[in-house]
């Protein structure tokens, strides 16, 4: 049995306080891979990773804080839309590239990149970097895929912020697993 693959499913946690270095190098390519092997029913991979650091996190907030206004957001929702990607070193944008298919419909294709954003924090964590994946009314803004140059059909499932941990990471409680589950 793999108890470090084990510990490491069952310790997952977010981590909301983000300081740098980012991921970089080799670390950044296996956290890219570990995306790109969530499950992909067709083989479509239907994902795409707009990363975004130095300067293009200040680009990444310009956008968010532009499709903010144009969606009629109030003036504190476009500031701190703005701010946003400045809370880590580091955001990857995750993507659905939903392709066309007669038997792997979108949804699944969203599940699959969702899949991906888990795969890319759990690679982090792994890695000794920390991640939080972040959601929000931005990720469903239309202004906001077209000014990322996205298609009618892709759809954001997350953005997910990755750095070095400026604290300890939250060790989860474990939650009894009857509570959830029922035999059939």
């Amino acid at each position: 049995m793999n108890q470090a693959g084990l510990h490491l499913l069952l310790t997952r946690s977010s981590c909301g306080l983000l300081q740098a270095p980012a991921p970089s190098g080799d670390v950044l390519e296996h956290i890219l891979q570990a995306g790109l092997r969530a499950p992909d029913h067709g083989h479509l991979q239907p994902f795409q990773f707009l990363l975004a650091e130095g300067e293009g996190l200040q680009r990444l907030g310009r956008l968010l804080a532009t499709s903010a206004k144009q969606d009629g957001a109030a003036d504190e929702v476009i500031e701190r839309a703005q701010q946003m990607p400045l809370r880590a070193p580091m955001v990857i944008t995750v993507v659905a590239k939903v392709h066309s298919h007669n038997k792997v419909p979108e949804f699944e294709q969203h599940l699959s990149a969702g899949c991906a954003v888990m795969a890319m924090q759990m690679a982090a964590q792994a890695q000794g970097f920390g991640g939080m994946w972040r959601s929000g009314p931005l990720m469903y803004s239309r202004a906001l895929h077209e000014a990322l140059g996205l298609a009618e059909q892709d759809q954001i499932v997350g953005f997910l912020y990755l750095g070095t941990p400026a604290t300890a990471l939250r060790q989860p409680t474990l939650v009894a697993s009857a509570d959830f589950v029922r035999w059939l």
